[in-house]
């Protein structure tokens, strides 16, 4: 059946986040031959029409407003309304971000619909398109289907591959004009925590300290090994209550769930609470000096050691190996 299907471009610092490229897959997979619009919400963001294009968009709707320069709930639902009650679409698929996370319940709160959150796999099955979402803080999964109206789904980060770039595809990038009005909330000012470089949520590789990294200090053999890997540095929940690292980097039940390529814990016990933010990475590498933490039992190689000692000489390794290979 093929179905219209909008997709939400996330943009952040003037550029695309790489999930809504994935949310272009998604909704490829969703629209079954349909059409699949990219929707652009902010300032000065139409230019970045074309690139959604490139990555699977059939066309792209763009909403540009001064009061949607910062995200707001109300003014990018007021504005994503305006674009759905022109389209009509049959399918909806944002990122499984901060942002989707907020406002895609408010907007299916709006329409009258279900909403399938943080789906980890999608495909068609028995004439039906199946979700697959993790519940009980990732000790299984559930499957579901929409049986009935619109389908609506968020779709969690560096799990659901892109479409190759073709910048060949070309598209019609239109402007909708939305009036925003009576915004409860007012973005006055946005200090940003998390440290430069690769955002955590996204990266392909992440390098992850724990108590086991003893001070702040004992972090910077971690952001070494990222740098090299071109990765990202996290943190357990315990590293951040000690006040080792900021808690924009706590990975976990209570904060961010990340699903990279690789993921390297440094000095992580493996308490639950940590395991259900990681345990769904592709490849696990844990480094410990206890042989019994639980970490290793999630982990596809384990190392016992001393961080402080295995750290460095890995980034030595992976600095020879780039060496060698460019």
């Amino acid at each position: 059946m093929a179905r219209k299907v909008l997709v939400l471009g996330e943009v952040r610092d003037g550029s695309l986040r790489n999930v809504s490229f994935e949310a272009i897959a998604a909704g490829k997979t969703v629209a079954e031959g349909g059409e699949v619009i990219g929707v652009l919400a902010g300032k000065e963001v139409s230019a970045l029409g074309q690139e959604m294009i490139q990555y699977g968009a059939d066309k792209v709707i763009v909403v540009e407003h001064d009061k949607l320069d910062q995200y707001t709930s109300d003014g990018y639902s007021q504005a994503l309304m305006a674009v759905i009650d022109q389209e009509k679409p049959e399918g909806i698929i944002f990122g499984h971000t901060a942002l989707g996370k907020d406002l895609s319940p408010k907007l299916a709160s709006k329409l009258s619909t279900g909403l399938i959150s943080d789906a980890t796999d999608l495909e068609e099955a028995g004439g039906n398109l199946v979700f697959t979402r993790p519940i009980y803080s990732g000790k299984a999964f559930e499957k579901k289907i929409v049986t009935d109206g619109l389908i609506f789904a968020t779709i969690r980060p560096n799990n659901i591959e892109p479409l190759a770039k073709d910048e060949s595809r070309s598209g019609d990038v239109s402007s909708l004009s939305v009036d925003i009005t009576d915004l409860r909330t007012i973005i006055k000012d946005v200090v940003r925590k998390a440290s430069e470089g690769v955002d955590l949520s996204e990266a392909k590789v992440i390098i992850a300290g724990g108590r086991g990294v003893k001070s702040e200090d004992g972090f910077e053999p971690l952001k070494e090994l990222a740098d090299v890997l071109g990765g990202a540095v996290g943190a357990s929940r315990g590293a951040c209550d000690a006040d080792y690292c900021d808690y924009s980097l706590q990975i976990g039940q209570t904060g961010k769930v990340v699903t990279p390529d690789l993921y390297i814990a440094c000095g992580i016990s493996g308490a639950i609470q940590h395991l259900a933010g990681m345990s769904n990475s592709k490849v696990i590498v844990a480094i410990n000096k206890d042989p019994e933490a639980n970490i290793f039992n999630v982990a596809d190689y384990g190392i016992v050691g001393d961080l402080f000692e295995v750290v460095p000489m890995l980034t030595e390794e992976f600095k020879k190996l780039k060496v060698s290979s460019s």
